[in-house]
């Protein structure tokens, strides 16, 4: 008979046991404490294959250069190196002291709604209500939530080429696929009624159109805009988006034409996005504006209430002006673009290896160098491609300009004349001495 004496016994006995076993074991470091790993936040996929802007990047190997005391002449900016005019200004500081520097709807002020309407009335001969106009941080902004607000995975989007770098990265960070069509020299750099439809399946949701573009300078006829409408009716499944952010800045009294205004049957499916960054130099501001259908900018409303809340309210205020107010600054900053661009194209067309057109609007030219392509630099090394020749004239002489790779067609360079007429003179000298030392 085992009595509670035996147990208690037989109990400690165990636990003595227990503990000299777990006393080796903790010594021998099998049951050593261990840290915790450091776990690192992961990133998405779609961010990962999500590509740097192409001109932000070359911008800013420009900025390290010259950080490091290199003197470099930049063709790649892709903003106005003039000042934000003066009246424009002004109305921007008075909202700020008279408090006007809270949050405002989503979808922007009243007062800039109804500038933006009576713009499009006005310039473009399109009527716009107001519950089809909604104000965002920039139009780049306002494309993105364009796509995301209509967007499914798969969906495609029609992106002539040259394209605005950032066109195809943006829809596929939304899901859709970008297709790719591209639209070289011989066709004015434009897409053609034919290329359009061979482009389109039922998968196709938008196409965009940029014109003037970026980064040609093209600009659609009123019959070119037409002959697209004539193809976009037999597809009534696919919507356009229109960037018009250069609008004002065409030349040689060209007239830019809006597709609603040719054919206003396309209403129910066109998204015009526009802004205050190019032609009234106020790319620090942050203001566009989308305009289209009511459910299409109803659900960009939604996302930047969830994202943004709404664009800077002075800074709205400005736009207001901007848009409503005295042009004659943006008639004279028009003059100085078009003074410079010829500029330009004459010294460009000069150099032998290069050609190119001129441009009917925006602020760049993009030369076709296909006669500097089999060429060796004075070190030997073989220019292949526009990236190769881009690398060289920044590393030969100091001068940057963006390879027409990134935007689609090849082999071509995109040169920005927004910068002063001594600059173009010094910049385009260099690239003729580069070109010349080319064998």
């Amino acid at each position: 008979m085992i009595t509670y004496d035996d147990l208690s016994v037989f109990l400690l006995k165990c636990t003595r046991n227990l503990i000299a076993m777990f006393r080796g074991r903790f010594a021998a470091g099998r049951f050593a404490k261990k840290e915790a790993p450091i776990m690192e936040i992961t990133l998405s996929e779609r961010v990962m294959r999500l590509k740097p802007s192409a001109s932000i990047a070359a911008k800013a190997i420009v900025n390290d250069l010259r950080a490091k005391g290199r003197r470099i002449v930049d063709f790649t900016v892709g903003e106005p190196d003039l000042d934000t005019p003066a009246h424009i200004i002004d109305v921007a500081v008075a909202a700020m002291r008279n408090g006007d520097t809270h949050y405002t709807a989503s979808n922007g002020t009243p007062a800039l709604r109804r500038a933006i309407a009576a713009k499009l009335q006005r310039e473009n001969g399109v009527s716009m209500a107001d519950a089809e106009i909604v104000v965002g941080i920039g139009a780049k902004q306002l494309i993105f939530e364009s796509f995301a607000a209509t967007l499914n995975d798969g969906d495609e989007v029609i992106v002539p080429a040259p394209f605005w770098v950032s066109y195809p990265d943006i829809v596929a960070l939304n899901g859709g696929t970008p297709v790719i069509v591209s639209c070289p020299r011989e066709t004015g750099f434009k897409l053609t009624p034919a290329q359009l439809e061979a482009a389109i399946t039922p998968r196709t949701r938008w196409v965009i159109l940029c014109a003037p573009s970026n980064p040609t300078g093209a600009l659609y006829s009123r019959d070119e805009l037409e002959g697209l409408a004539g193809a976009l009716r037999a597809h009534p499944h696919v919507a356009v988006m229109t960037d018009d952010i250069y609008e004002h800045l065409v030349y040689d009294d060209v007239t830019p034409h809006a597709l609603l205004a040719i054919a206003p049957d396309l209403r129910p499916r066109v998204v015009m996005i526009n802004g205050m960054s190019k032609a009234y130099a106020m790319t620090g501001w942050r203001v566009g504006y989308a305009a289209g259908p009511a459910p299409v900018i109803a659900a960009i409303t939604k996302l930047l209430g969830q994202s943004t809340t709404c664009a800077c309210s002075f800074a709205q205020a400005a736009a207001v002006e901007a848009l409503s107010g005295d042009q004659t600054a943006l008639h004279d900053m028009v003059a100085i673009y078009q003074r410079r661009r010829n500029l330009m194209f004459e010294a460009l067309k000069a150099i032998p290896g290069i050609d190119c057109d001129l441009p009917e609007g925006a602020f760049y030219i993009y030369p076709d160098v296909s006669g500097l392509l089999g060429k060796q630099t004075p070190d030997g090394k073989r220019i292949e491609t526009d990236l190769d020749l881009s690398l060289y004239l920044l590393e030969a002489v100091g001068v940057a300009v963006m390879d027409g790779t990134s935007y689609g067609v090849s082999p071509c360079l995109r040169l920005s004349f927004a910068t002063s007429e001594d600059v173009i003179t010094e910049g385009c000298a260099l690239i003729a001495q580069a070109c010349a030392a080319l064998k």
